[in-house]
């Protein structure tokens, strides 16, 4: 097995390495599109929910965007949309800027050439590789803050704008209120 080390690769990118587990094409695409988005919107990495990451799939891209860009489910700036499509939305509060990334090419999954696969992607210049267009896009909401407040039927501690309301009137959990 090579080492991180052993790979010459980007610091960023050993960054990227080393919250996924292995370096492979999924990855690296993430890595390529979280790059030139830094680039074209001219960001940093998002503190708080300044940058807005929009995956339309749920591919080990999207680890990269969540390392470089500061993106994750838990600040609600990490939007997944597993359309199982190659395409990503990065958008910039700040400027109101947003790009969408559409991979134009294809890399067969086989474990044995993944590294070399990406080193490959690394390589070639940015616009083999994908489709970019600036877009006009209705910055999403920021992430919901709700005070927790207890399911009627099981008790656990539910975002009160996720409660739902029984026949009897209480206010249950989803999966409460589903059985």
């Amino acid at each position: 097995m090579i080492e991180n080390s052993e790979l010459n690769v980007p610091q960023d990118l050993e960054k990227c390495i080393k919250f996924h587990g292995h370096l492979c094409p999924g990855l690296t695409y993430g890595y390529l599109v979280a790059k030139e988005a830094i680039r074209l919107l001219d960001i940093r990495r998002s503190e708080d929910e300044e940058i807005v990451a929009m995956p339309e799939n749920d591919s080990c891209a999207v680890d990269a965007l969540q390392v470089l860009l500061g993106t994750t489910a838990g600040k609600g700036n990490l939007l997944l949309k597993d359309y199982g499509k190659n395409v990503y939305t990065i958008l910039d509060r700040a400027s109101g800027r947003g790009f969408r990334f559409s991979r134009k090419i294809s890399c067969r999954n086989d474990q044995q050439d993944k590294v070399l696969k990406s080193k490959s992607l690394l390589s070639r210049p940015f616009e083999e590789i994908f489709s970019t267009e600036e877009i006009s896009a209705s910055m999403p909401p920021y992430a919901r803050i709700s005070p927790s407040e207890p399911c009627a039927k099981c008790g656990e501690l539910t975002m009160a704008d996720k409660l739902r309301q029984g026949q009897d009137g209480k206010s249950m959990c989803i999966p409460c209120s589903d059985s």
